[in-house]
């Protein structure tokens, strides 16, 4: 197979996505500097909710429609927008965005993403933190991480190789000839085999070439169709200028997402910072070593913690936040765990994939922030057929005021129905915050069948278990942590290379 075109290396330095990539690092381990300052741990989340735009209230009813200006300027601070197929309450990308901007019309980050012409994408699809999306700038730095899928063993595509002679040429010259086109697409075009084992994670022939053509930057996504991928020539995906960038050194590029990581977090440790673009801990390290010489970070102590923590140059110290917000749990803000702990003394974990008697809180929990805190916790299901967003179950906060996180989850929940075109909240009759939500305006109690109804229709961890041993593309089985799990028709199941 032809390897996808690569532009060459890069000389000197160069502008990319809002930070300098500087040629010529050794990659030598340097020792960073003793931490000069100490902020307090309230400074550390304050910093954090900043970064993320999440410091300052939600848009007000009546205020203009959020339009294509507001979500660049979002995505070129926090990043990445993580992809997930769960749907129980909305796709796991659309409500990041909801959560800063408030209501938005899903056209316009459709429109971003997956646009009909390349010159207006905003945004595209690659392995990042995990399968994401990325503004489309970012794209070069993270070619090195597709040369490095090519380079290493996929047993899989060694085997289709062998039963299929030219395969992968052939489904890069039907995309050539007919444009976007699905696995399904392509496997009809082709009369290629379907599955040969029913299961959620068996692989057919087709669906192989195509997430390995993906990984390796050959093919990108075009389009999605009722959230199914449809690809397309990468040349044809991403706008000219972004093809014809300069690739630059691996650890320039690495180097260059530690400062992005940096810059959309606000502070936070080396395995933070490392967690966001999924590098390597140590690779991150020497990154940050060489940010901190060039003034891009600066080394803090916080207090409480036990790591030394790297403060954004550029990163704002709020006296106070007074925003709100229903967090998704492939927030940016709360993914990396342990540092969600740290900042906001609250443990949390996606109970998708644990089996329903075992679950604490909930199928699919969103975590309430309100100022600075996170006040509580509630299972949320969109039943689109009935118009109305269950919550299936509310939680408050060791240390938060019940009344009060009951008056923001309400309010929250008010406005998250409305931007999904619900039309009634129910409350059912689960977890200790339930009753003062229930007596909230607009909130209505759900009843004892509605909570059996409820209940029934929640996914039971045999729907999503196939993931948690699900098997990676070249033939071993990886048990995923609940954590780091993305599904993405399948491709939530190969590790994301460092």
């Amino acid at each position: 197979m032809a390897e996808p075109r690569r532009p060459g290396p890069v000389g000197g330095g160069w502008q990319h996505a809002g930070v300098t990539v500087s040629s010529g690092s050794t990659g030598a381990v340097r020792p960073i500097p003793a931490a000069s300052a100490e902020i307090t741990a309230g400074q550390a989340r304050r910093i954090a909710i900043a970064a993320q735009l999440l410091a300052a209230p939600g848009r007000e009813a009546g205020a203009p429609a959020v339009n294509r200006g507001h979500l660049t300027r979002l995505v070129r601070s926090i990043g990445v927008l993580q992809i997930d197929s769960v749907n129980v309450l909305a796709r796991a990308h659309l409500l990041p965005v909801f959560s800063r901007l408030g209501s938005y019309p899903v056209a316009v980050l459709d429109g971003a993403a997956w646009p009909a012409r390349t010159g207006d994408r905003l945004l595209v699809e690659t392995w990042a933190h995990q399968a994401s999306l990325v503004p489309v700038a970012i794209h070069p730095l993270l070619r090195w991480r597709q040369e490095r899928f090519a380079a290493e063993p996929w047993h899989r595509v060694d085997a289709l190789r062998r039963s299929h002679p030219g395969f992968l040429d052939t489904v890069l010259a039907l995309l050539a000839e007919r444009g976007p086109c699905s696995a399904g697409d392509i496997e009809k075009a082709l009369e290629a085999p379907g599955l040969g084992t029913a299961g959620w994670w068996q692989w057919s022939v087709t669906k192989t070439a195509c997430e390995y053509l993906f990984a390796i930057g050959a093919i990108g996504v075009a389009r999605r169709r009722s959230f199914e991928r449809c690809y397309d020539l990468i040349e044809r995906v991403l706008p000219g200028a972004v093809v014809s960038a300069p690739t630059p050194a691996v650890a320039d590029a690495k180097r260059a997402l530690v400062a992005l990581a940096a810059r959309s977090h606000g502070i936070g440790t080396a395995a933070d910072l490392a967690d966001y673009y999924r590098i390597k801990v140590g690779r991150a390290r020497i990154a940050l070593a060489e940010l901190v010489e060039e003034g891009e970070v600066i080394p803090v102590r916080v207090r409480g913690w036990r790591e030394i923590a790297y403060l954004h140059k550029d990163a704002r110290i709020p006296r106070r936040v007074a925003g709100a917000a229903l967090l998704c749990p492939f927030d940016p803000l709360i993914w990396e765990r342990e540092r969600t702990e740290r900042l906001f003394a609250a443990r949390y974990r996606i109970e998708i994939y644990t089996p329903a008697a075992q679950r604490r809180y909930g199928y699919y929990v969103l975590p309430l922030l309100s100022g600075e805190q996170i006040v509580g916790r509630f299972d949320l299901k969109a039943d689109r057929a009935t118009g109305r967003l269950l919550v299936r179950a509310s939680w408050s906060q060791d240390g938060a005021d019940p009344a009060a996180a009951a008056d923001v989850a309400a309010s929250e929940l008010r406005r998250m129905a409305t931007w999904l075109g619900l039309t009634e909240v129910v409350v059912m009759p689960r977890g200790d915050l339930w009753r003062p939500l229930a007596g909230r305006a607009e909130m209505r109690a759900g009843s004892s069948a509605e909570a059996l109804d409820a209940a029934a229709a929640t996914p039971t961890a045999t729907a999503t278990a196939a993931v948690a041993a699900a098997p990676a593309a070249d033939g071993s089985v990886w048990r995923l942590d609940a954590d780091a799990v993305t599904g993405d028709d399948g491709a939530g199941r190969r590790r994301v290379d460092r």
